[in-house]
């Protein structure tokens, strides 16, 4: 498999969160998103790509248990 088709996933699934109205949603799309876009940092050996996309997926990560745990306390 060619590296490259990764990071094209990886761009679509970002593009496809900013299209979500659902918050939440988005915050998967995009964290699933920066995930892929980690994965292909590290095969093609790219460690800015890698940072900055796994701390995205962080920060994702957080608002997502921050939205549910806020629902769950309503």
């Amino acid at each position: 498999m060619s590296w490259e088709y990764l990071g094209y996933i990886a761009s679509a699934l970002l593009v496809a969160s900013l299209t979500m109205t659902d918050v939440v949603k988005l915050r998967w799309y995009n964290m699933l998103g920066c995930i892929v876009f980690t994965a292909y940092g590290v095969a093609i050996g790219a460690v800015p790509v890698v940072f900055t996309n796994a701390l995205l997926a962080l920060v994702n990560l957080y608002h997502i248990i921050k939205s549910v745990s806020y629902t769950h306390l309503r």
